[in-house]
């Protein structure tokens, strides 16, 4: 049978172009609203990170204005305070890292099993005061807790052997207590962050979970873990850029001990008294060069291994 019925014109081509503009104009408007809401970003960044790199770098391989190769890093490196302050650091960035790393996704898959709303939401407040106070100002906490003589703690300080304030401090231990004071202070923002990335794993995929029988370690384990990788990764990288520029708390805590943590104990302290106590700007330029280039080349490895820009 013969269809008789009038066969549909197609659109005329105007039609059909001011329905594309009207489908791109969204488009653009969220791409120029993009462009000014990084534009103040992108300019302090050049501001304050990108030029007072390049300027680091220039200081780090030039001397009286002339250039030096690397004898500006020869010289850092043949400094007994440098390689004492790499290990004080690395020491600290393994303990910290670790730790932040186990104990907040713990906590965070802690926190998300609670079910009773206004206990999840009491206990994450909880976590994140210690973040609203200052670097220095958390030292200063410390140091009351750290003092057995006044320490709410004290007990525990002496069970630890620590009779003193001096003894809490010791330099083979102090990377320890860095780290807690670091985590004490950064990780309560972070488990609010896991427990929001929590939320956002689909519902489906927890529901087929409990049907198939996992239960809540092994769905920690298998689904909410592996789903958190990137979040994972991204904390990883910011805590590893902190970590490097440990300066404020051992700073404090060297000149609460009156010598006990030196003043050399971090690179960064180190690059501080190359410039501001021997007045040499080129070696703490060097300094500077070679944390930059260590903590960009350990982000590199969390961002690859991470998967941080791959597309879900």
């Amino acid at each position: 049978m013969i269809d008789t019925r009038p066969a549909t014109a197609p659109a005329p081509a105007k039609e059909r172009s001011r329905a594309g503009a009207r489908r791109a104009a969204p488009a653009r408007t969220q791409g120029r609203m993009g462009v000014v809401f990084v534009s103040g970003y992108v300019l302090f960044l050049l501001a304050f990170g990108i030029g007072p790199s390049l300027y680091a770098v220039v200081l780090a391989f030039t001397q009286d204005g002339s250039f030096v190769g690397f004898d500006n890093f020869l010289r850092v490196f043949a400094d007994y305070r440098f390689l004492p302050a790499v290990g004080h650091v690395a020491l600290y960035i393994v303990v910290w890292l670790v730790s932040l790393i186990v104990l907040v996704v713990l906590l965070a898959l802690l926190v998300h099993a609670i079910r009773t709303r206004w206990v999840s939401m009491s206990v994450r407040f909880l976590y994140y005061i210690p973040g609203a106070l200052a670097g220095a100002s958390s030292v200063l906490l410390w140091l009351f807790v750290l003092d057995p003589s006044v320490s709410p703690v004290s007990f525990l300080l002496r069970a630890l052997g620590n009779e003193s304030f001096v003894q809490v401090l010791r330099v083979d231990t102090l990377h320890v207590v860095l780290a807690i004071i670091a985590f004490w202070t950064g990780a309560g923002g972070w488990v609010v962050i896991m427990y929001g990335a929590l939320n956002n794993i689909s519902t489906d995929v927890m529901e087929a979970a409990r049907i198939d029988g996992a239960g809540p370690v092994q769905t920690a384990l298998h689904i909410q873990i592996p789903l958190l990788r990137k979040w994972i990764s991204y904390m990883a990288i910011m805590s590893l850029a902190a970590g490097t520029q440990l300066f404020v708390e051992p700073r404090v805590l060297a000149q609460a001990s009156r010598g006990v943590v030196g003043q050399d104990y971090s690179l960064n302290q180190l690059a501080f008294l190359y410039a501001f106590r021997q007045n040499d700007f080129h070696g703490s330029a060097a300094i500077s060069i070679v944390l930059l280039v260590v903590a960009l080349g350990l982000s590199a490895f969390f961002v690859f291994r991470g998967g941080l820009f791959e597309r879900d």
